[in-house]
């Protein structure tokens, strides 16, 4: 395939199974022999090889259940070669369980995300990821940022060990 038959392939990924939830383009674009380099936020399964299509599907249906109107907007794509990068924005409402156990909260989130794809024989063969999951998880209110008392308190507890360690390593004293 050209490098832009191989840019096709992957907005058609995005387009088709993440936007329209296509789940028969699954069949279509991801190879069955693929190998996944990204971990799912809360997963404790390790990246690795796994059956394309079913694995896209239970990905799909995983983050679907959570946020039923995510939607992904491509925002560059290049590629070289069988690899395809991609930086996409993501954009959702938390309206079910966030990860099968907590509650819904109704918050969106808006983020960036990049997508390494290599392309064999016309299918996604393998896939790595770079997300923000920081801030989606601070937008979603799972983690919220430090508070100034918190920060205080480290400080003031800091600040004398700074001054010693200072005073310590700085030059010797004339007397």
């Amino acid at each position: 395939m050209s490098q832009q038959e191989n840019v096709t392939l992957v907005r058609r990924h995005f387009e088709e199974i993440w936007n329209q939830r296509d789940a028969a383009a699954c069949d279509e674009l991801m190879a069955t022999d693929f190998v996944e380099n990204g971990a799912a936020p809360f997963q404790t399964q390790a990246p690795g090889r796994v059956s394309g299509p079913a694995a896209m599907r239970g990905t799909v249906h995983w983050l679907i259940s959570q946020f039923p109107d995510l939607m992904y907007e491509i925002e560059a794509i290049v590629a070289d070669g069988d690899l395809v990068v991609v930086r996409v924005r993501a954009r959702g409402t938390n309206l079910g369980r966030l990860n099968g156990f907590l509650p819904a909260s109704g918050k969106r989130f808006d983020y960036a995300q990049s997508h390494w794809f290599r392309v064999v024989e016309g299918q996604l063969a393998e896939h790595w990821a770079n997300r923000d999951d920081l801030s989606a998880m601070l937008q979603l209110g799972v983690v919220t940022p430090p508070r100034i008392g918190a920060l205080l308190r480290q400080m003031r507890s800091a600040i004398p060990r700074m001054l010693r360690h200072r005073r310590g390593s700085g030059p010797p004293a004339h007397g």
